[in-house]
């Protein structure tokens, strides 16, 4: 199999569409980490995304007969837009499936290529089902985005020119993973070549399909998946690409949502682009790796994978970024309720940086804050909380709770002690017209909202907190309805955030 992957790589038709992208030194973050650091630039893709070169390989593959019929394909962004323009190239007829849920800006792109757009369901998965009886029903042909040898050899293009562009020989190669088709053709050519070359994959938390299934040996599907980094948000690892990973990865580093934002700031700094999520995955991953082995003067690239991010969605990343950077920490804090009990809590922190404050009435005896600070290059938690500790101030560090990132942080109010039989869920609602309108008349016209909390950073999905007064004999009904929905739900009662700020 090696060998014919390597040759199907090697006689990929790409550059009809794609160009080559360069590999650029990023002088920033090499200085920081101590190490040669190299970016592969395909976010420069005319669709701002490596997903061209597997779509265009695999299009150009197919018969005459095949090419006059046109084809079919479903994504909910990149793959879409690969399948379009190769379509456009090649004079074909594109009918492309995408959720409901597809931010605007892709479809516009998408349908600016001349491909047919429909838009179902609201997520990936519906979107494809229907794609693949599309193409049952015409007899027109399926472009996979990433389970499919032609696929995995267009993206192996990149290994390619990986390879002929170092002026040094490589210690290790960081590729994002979604499906698995761009780290399977990667990993096949860079391995038969330089087999010391190590290929590690890097995969959101919440979405660890490849990481999973090389624990298990086998491929396994998700229960749910984070949608922050929606082009690597998949369930299951692709069959073939796994079949290829499994002999070719070395490991599969796992990276937060900070880490991730962090590392859409790094490469900023360093090349004054914007990455996607998906887009930083790997530099994110590089950045703890080298953390995690303490590697010093090695040469090691990340595949800089795509640039299609909304720009409403910048905020959230900006939020997020320096807390992922390890440099901001976010806590509550119990101090007295009395004059002068802010001025000496802050003289506690220091010269450090507040970079967020906010407070309300708990009681006549004490007050409950939630605050930011920035950490200094040398500095930890441990740090800033040691003196108030030493003050007998109570505090509990929030860095690492979503819903006090999330939600709370931005609705820090008091604590409602009237409120009977409340329980807490944080939900991701589908953004869609009418999704959240249909959840609240549903669960409005039953129980009482006692809190509520919605945002959207530009995604596919909203967030929101809710509180909900549900009596003890109607948990079971109630927690029925949420399943009948088939949101994504987590209970939050027992959250400290919610417990020192809303409960």
């Amino acid at each position: 199999m090696p060998e014919k992957l390597i040759e199907n790589i090697l006689k990929a038709r790409v550059y009809d569409v794609a160009r080559e992208t360069p590999l650029d030194f990023a002088a920033k973050l090499s200085a920081r980490l101590k190490n040669r650091v190299f970016l592969k630039r395909e976010d420069l893709q005319p669709v701002f995304s490596f997903k061209l070169r597997g779509a265009y390989n695999k299009i150009r593959q197919l018969n005459k007969k095949q090419m006059a019929q046109g084809i079919v394909a479903a994504s909910a962004g990149n793959h879409a837009q690969g399948v379009a323009l190769s379509c456009k190239k090649l004079k074909i007829k594109a009918n492309i499936f995408m959720p409901k849920t597809t931010p605007q800006i892709k479809v516009d792109s998408v349908r600016a290529f001349g491909a047919k757009v429909a838009l179902i369901g609201d997520s990936y998965d519906e979107a494809n089902m229907r794609a693949r009886e599309y193409s049952k029903e015409k007899r027109m042909a399926f472009i996979p985005p990433y389970d499919d040898k032609q696929v995995i050899a267009g993206q192996g293009t990149v290994a390619v020119e990986i390879l002929r562009q170092a002026t040094s020989r490589l210690d290790a190669i960081f590729v994002p993973v979604g499906g698995g088709g761009l780290i399977a053709g990667i990993g096949a050519y860079v391995k038969y070549l330089n087999p010391n070359t190590r290929i590690i994959g890097v995969e959101p938390e919440d979405a660890a399909s490849l990481h999973d299934a090389l624990k298990a040996k086998r491929r396994v599907t998700l229960k749910q998946v984070g949608i922050f980094t929606d082009g690597a948000a998949v369930r299951q690892i692709g069959k073939e690409p796994f079949a290829i990973a499994r002999r070719y990865v070395d490991e599969v580093v796992l990276v937060s949502i900070d880490e991730i934002c962090a590392a859409i700031k790094d490469i900023f700094d360093d090349t004054r682009a914007i990455a996607e999520p998906a887009g930083a995955l790997a530099v994110a991953g590089l950045k703890k790796y080298v953390a995690r082995t303490k590697i010093k003067n090695k040469n090691l690239t990340a595949i800089q994978s795509g640039a299609n991010i909304n720009f409403d969605r910048l905020r959230h990343v900006a939020e997020r970024a320096e807390i992922g950077e390890k440099k901001e920490i976010v806590f509550a804090a119990t101090i007295e309720e009395k004059p002068g009990s802010f001025n000496k809590f802050c003289g506690l922190l220091g010269k450090r940086q507040i970079t967020e404050f906010n407070y309300r009435y708990f009681d006549s005896s004490k007050a409950r804050i939630f605050v930011g600070v920035e950490l200094d290059e040398n500095d930890t938690h441990v740090d800033v909380f040691k003196p108030l500790k030493l003050a007998k101030i109570k505090v509990v560090n929030l860095t690492d709770n979503e819903i006090a990132k999330q939600h709370v942080r931005y609705m820090v109010g008091g604590h409602s002690p009237q409120i009977e039989n409340e329980i807490v869920y944080r939900f991701e609602f589908p953004e869609r017209p009418g999704a959240l309108l249909d959840f609240l008349t549903g669960i409005g016209s039953k129980w009482n909202i006692s809190l509520f909390h919605y945002r959207n950073h530009g995604a596919a999905y909203g967030r929101a907190l809710v509180g909900v007064q549900v009596p003890s004999i109607e948990r079971g009904a109630f927690e029925q309805y949420l399943d009948d929905l088939a949101f994504t739900y987590q209970r939050e009662t027992k959250n400290p955030a919610y417990d020192l700020f809303l409960a």
